[in-house]
Parts: structure tokens; C-alpha cells; sequence
């Protein structure tokens, strides 16, 4: 039978469990960050509480790209610098903030919210495809267009990718993929900015 730690206080026990609920937090280093947490002056500590609670109530996802921002339009979907000729398609709002630190981007964004996984139960309503189609068809001149496909090279991001391209191909839309500089499989959350950046400007053709 598993050891189970026993706690001096109810309370102390709540906030190792709501602590060790995040990914990749442990009971045990749960435990440590709370006794951290219980040295801190309490107005640190609201602090950080505070921080966390107007993050999930407060926060907003772009109305045009479902980027987080805290406005309903997003810092880069209101700079009127970029170029709304370019849609770049990823996973994830991390995907974003990778490829914006390589500074080798200046196109507007769409994210997905994950990817299509028929093992996982996502399917393409679960996702924001419909709303990407719904941007391209508004496009005044979408043959002068792109839409790059930012996702992953393992059978789901290809699954997805192909699913997307055959719902906008209609539209004339030039579509392309990153250049395979990342590894099979690769996360653009992990990749070094030198290579995810020089993938996004050898950009390919995308072919189904």
C-alpha cells in the first residue's frame, strides 16, 4: 500500500492538493511551496493569489485569433504594422509566443486550440477551424493571401494540416508549411529560435 503523508492541518492538506493539481507539481514539491508560501508577508502571498485569479477571470482570447490578451483584440491583431496578407496557424498560444520571439514574422496568427486527435476525442469542431475558414472566405483578395500551417510534423499535426487545407483550398488561398528544419514530431514550443525561425522563412508549399 502506497505511504500516504499525513498533514497537521486541513487547510495545509487543501493547498498541497490544489497545488499538486498542476502539471508536473508533485505532493511532495506541492508541500514545499506551500510551507514556502506560509513564510511569505500575507500581502505577497495576496499578491499572488490575487495575480492568479484576474489571469482566469479577466483574461481574454482575441475575437480574431483567439490569442490571450486583455482586451477582446489583441496586441498583434491591432497593429496595423503587420501584414494581414499572412495567417500563420498553430496549436497553441505558446506556439505564438515562440515564433514571435524570432523575430522573423510579422504576419497575423490563428490559434487552433489543439490539434485533431481521434485517439484523444478532438475532433475538428472541437477546434477553430470553422473560425479560420470564416477568414479567409472574408479576405478581399485572397489569392494575394497566405495561410501558413505552423503545426507539428507527427501524424495528428499532418492530419490536421491536411483537413485545413482541404477546407480553404477553394478560396485560392496560397498554402504553405514550415520548412522541415524540426525533427518529426517536433513541439514549436521546444524548438531553438535559430531553426523554428529559419523554418518559418523557407516556408514551403504545402502539399497534401
Amino acid at each position: 500500500m502506497a505511504y500516504k503523508e499525513k498533514y497537521p492541518s486541513e487547510l495545509l492538506s487543501d493547498a498541497v492538493e490544489a497545488i499538486s493539481s498542476l502539471p508536473g507539481v508533485g505532493r511532495r514539491s506541492a508541500l514545499r511551496l506551500a510551507l514556502h508560501l506560509l513564510k511569505q508577508p500575507q500581502e505577497n502571498v495576496h499578491h499572488f493569489t490575487g495575480a492568479i485569479d484576474r489571469l482566469r477571470d479577466e483574461v481574454h482570447y482575441c475575437r480574431h485569433c483567439r490569442m490571450i490578451s486583455d482586451d477582446d483584440v489583441c496586441s498583434i491583431c491591432s497593429d496595423h504594422t503587420r501584414d494581414r496578407r499572412l495567417i500563420c496557424v498553430v496549436e497553441s498560444v505558446r506556439d505564438v509566443m515562440s515564433i514571435e520571439n524570432t523575430g522573423q514574422y510579422h504576419g497575423l496568427y490563428h490559434v487552433l486550440g489543439g490539434i485533431i486527435s481521434p485517439i484523444g476525442g478532438v475532433g475538428p469542431s472541437d477546434l477553430t477551424i470553422r473560425e479560420l475558414v470564416d477568414r479567409v472566405a472574408a479576405m478581399e483578395s485572397p489569392a494575394e493571401a497566405e495561410v501558413i500551417l505552423a503545426l507539428s510534423g507527427d501524424v495528428e499535426g499532418e492530419t490536421t494540416s491536411f483537413y485545413i487545407y482541404r477546407q480553404i483550398a477553394g478560396y485560392g488561398v496560397r498554402v504553405s508549411s514550415l520548412a522541415r528544419g524540426l525533427g518529426f514530431g517536433d513541439d514549436l514550443e521546444y524548438a531553438d529560435e535559430l531553426t523554428l525561425g529559419r523554418s518559418i522563412v523557407n516556408r514551403q508549399e504545402f502539399r497534401p
